[in-house]
């Protein structure tokens, strides 16, 4: 009989062991990798629930961005009367928040991490970063469509006869489109690891996206900008690149490759710093809920 127990202890395996990686920091992107089925199928959840049972559907893609811009309109160009640099008012507007959109949806959507799925994490293992990914991603689809409403708008003004071109820099469209995303990333990432401790963070999100607003170039140009504000504006790593797509297309703003190599290294290290603290905080956050 003991060698029999002896001899099945011996031959038993297992098909997964989860352990502790005994590191105190990680980015574990190798894992997230291997569940990249699990990834689309969030990036699916995460589009479908958007418009699931609304009447108009998909179309609230493109009703959202028409409402916001036509209050700016009513508000900035008519009322304040805020130049934008020669600029139909509507398609100025229209280009700064169809990228803003992106950048400020991944950031209050990913914040929630934490909170909104601690069902989910509680339950079943799996990376934790796979579902601010799917955020990613799928916010990106839907930067994908309102893209669609903003080429319909530049195209009737530019035959209109507006002078609005486009420059070679429009080449650069994917390298803006991916610094946007890591800003969102990053800033997520660090404040869902933080609300599980302090939900007051939660409140006050809302409020800093929206104070970011006007301290970005979407409401006005740069040009407008002078001494400490300017400064103030520049330090904001979505103005170059909020920037340099108004100049790609629409022939005007700065474009400057410092200012852009500045927002893609500050992306970089926010993006960095985000999975470091998101992962450590994944450990024992259930306890913290």
């Amino acid at each position: 009989m003991k060698e029999n127990s002896a001899s099945e202890a011996a031959d038993e395996s297992w098909d997964l062991v989860i352990e502790s990686s005994g590191r105190k920091t990680y980015l574990n992107l190798g894992e997230v990798f291997r569940f990249k089925d699990l990834l689309f199928l969030f990036v699916k959840r995460d589009f479908v629930t958007f418009y699931k049972q609304t009447v108009l559907g998909p179309l609230w893609f493109f009703i959202q961005p028409l409402l916001k811009v036509t209050i700016y309109y009513v508000i900035f160009a008519r009322i304040a009367d805020i130049s934008t640099d020669e600029v139909p008012p509507i398609l100025f507007y229209l280009t700064g928040l169809t990228f803003w959109e992106y950048f400020a949806s991944c950031w209050k959507k990913i914040s929630e991490t934490f909170l909104e799925n601690q069902h989910i994490f509680g339950k079943v293992y799996f990376p934790r970063l796979v579902v601010p990914l799917s955020v990613m991603i799928s916010n990106g689809i839907k930067l994908g469509i309102q893209f669609l409403l903003f080429a319909a708008f530049w195209a009737y003004y530019r035959y209109a006869g507006f002078d609005i071109t486009l420059q070679p820099e429009l080449l650069l469209l994917p390298a803006y489109i991916l610094i946007i995303a890591l800003l969102g990333l990053g800033s997520g990432l660090i404040v869902t690891s933080l609300t599980t401790k302090y939900r007051d963070l939660k409140f006050l999100l809302e409020t800093v996206i929206q104070l970011l607003m006007y301290l970005s170039p979407i409401l006005y140009p740069l040009s407008l900008a002078e001494g400490v504000f300017r400064k103030i504006l520049l330090a904001n790593p979505m103005t170059a690149v909020l920037e340099a797509i108004k100049y790609s297309f629409l022939g005007t703003g700065v474009f400057s490759w410092t200012y852009l190599a500045y927002s893609l290294g500050f992306s970089v290290v926010l993006v960095l710093t985000g999975i470091l603290i998101f992962n450590k905080t994944e450990r024992n956050f259930i306890d913290t809920v």
